[in-house]
């Protein structure tokens, strides 16, 4: 990653630097279809690796991908500047729009799109449901990073989508899998969720790394300076989240490397609506933070907090309620293998939207830092 650290620059003709740039930073892509290859690999080659990698669990997720997920965060969460919070929670449009994509038409969509594109597969179809209902606590602030969101917007919008996963999830999953579809004639589906799994992925996954993120900006600036933190100790830390990004790809795909491979044609079929929903919810998110006038970094928070599941929750309450082996669970484990390389694509296609529908916005990354949306997460400041 580049140690050179600036002030995020206003979009302007600029000169491409692919030349400055670290090796990780300018084939970010390359990296994360190499890592999942590798993952499919070590899966098929290496006897006993997923038995071995589910040996130690924590709120049903494999310590190890526990441990890449906190290493992935931890920089993140380091790097926001919790002094500005307070203007992301007096910005109204955000936050309520934040709440009705997450809480209101993401389920519904997901519900949606499960009954049209599965009406024959009610394992598959309940599994997608879950994925609908966990919305993203963790992953999405990678993605908010590299396409230059608004990150203290993104911890803010993370913070509430997990008081409303621990008061909210069970409520809207009784509604979703039995009283929606009572009301349509359709089949329902009996599911009780363990609250105590939903309120430990939030601790783990969002509260670690959030204390610690915090306690070292803190402490950080009190003793060398803001100057310091920002722009010596982040470039050193900042590279950590794309290694533990690397590192949770490789071992989600050598975990489920058989089921992707002897039931290609189940997989497909749970791709799809997948893939629907993460382009519908981005791109209609990104139309809407644009309609109300919101800036290029707050509408890309907008729609990645949007857009993103929380795929460590829905594998842990789908294994929970329905076992190891269901459909259920393996729409949950396809649900982080499709979202992956979604996502990175669309970092690149939000960076090309800033620069063609917000010409004139400051926040918009100049063009030789949308040539590497890694340059964000390297440690570069707002």
């Amino acid at each position: 990653m580049s140690d050179v650290v600036s002030e995020r620059p206003a979009a302007g003709p600029q000169a491409p630097v692919l030349a400055r740039l670290s090796t990780l930073d300018r084939f970010l892509p390359v990296w994360i279809i190499a890592a999942m290859i590798l993952g499919l690999a070590l899966g098929r080659l290496v006897p006993g690796l997923d038995d071995a990698l589910s040996a130690v669990e924590v709120g049903s997720v494999s310590l190890p991908i526990a441990l890449g997920l906190l290493v992935m965060m931890y920089p993140v969460l380091a790097k926001v500047r919790y002094t500005q919070l307070g203007r992301v929670t007096g910005d109204r449009r955000l936050l309520i729009a934040s709440l009705v994509l997450n809480w209101v038409l993401g389920p519904a969509l997901m519900f949606a799109l499960a009954w049209l594109l599965l009406p024959d597969q009610p394992e598959f179809r309940t599994g997608l449901v879950i994925v609908g209902l966990a919305r993203c606590i963790a992953m999405v602030l990678i993605w908010n990073d590299l396409a230059c969101g608004d990150r203290e917007a993104a911890a803010v919008l993370v913070a509430i989508n997990s008081v409303f996963q621990i008061l909210a999830f069970a409520a809207l999953g009784w509604f979703y899998l039995q009283v929606l579809p009572a009301w349509l004639g359709l089949p329902t589906t009996s599911a009780d969720f363990s609250v105590v799994a939903i309120v430990v992925s939030v601790l783990v996954f969002l509260g670690i790394p959030l204390v610690a993120g915090y306690l070292t900006r803190t402490l950080g600036e009190r003793a060398r300076g803001r100057d310091w933190y920002e722009q010596r100790f982040l470039p050193r830390l900042g590279p950590w989240a794309l290694y533990g990004l690397l590192f949770t790809i490789v071992l989600l795909f050598a975990l489920q490397g058989d089921a992707i491979v002897s039931a290609p044609g189940d997989v497909a079929r749970i791709a799809l609506p997948l893939l629907a929903y993460f382009v519908l919810m981005f791109g209609g998110s990104f139309l809407l933070g644009r309609l109300i006038g919101m800036d290029y970094a707050r509408t890309t928070t907008l729609s990645f907090t949007a857009a993103g599941n929380n795929f460590e929750l829905a594998i842990a309450v789908a294994i929970g309620t329905f076992g190891v082996t269901s459909g259920q669970a393996l729409a949950g484990v396809v649900g982080p293998l499709i979202e992956v390389p979604v996502l990175v694509a669309l970092v690149y296609v939000a960076l090309w939207a800033g620069r063609r529908f917000f010409p004139n916005d400051p926040t918009v990354p100049a063009p030789h830092i949308a040539a590497s949306t890694a340059s964000t997460t390297s440690g570069s400041t707002r």
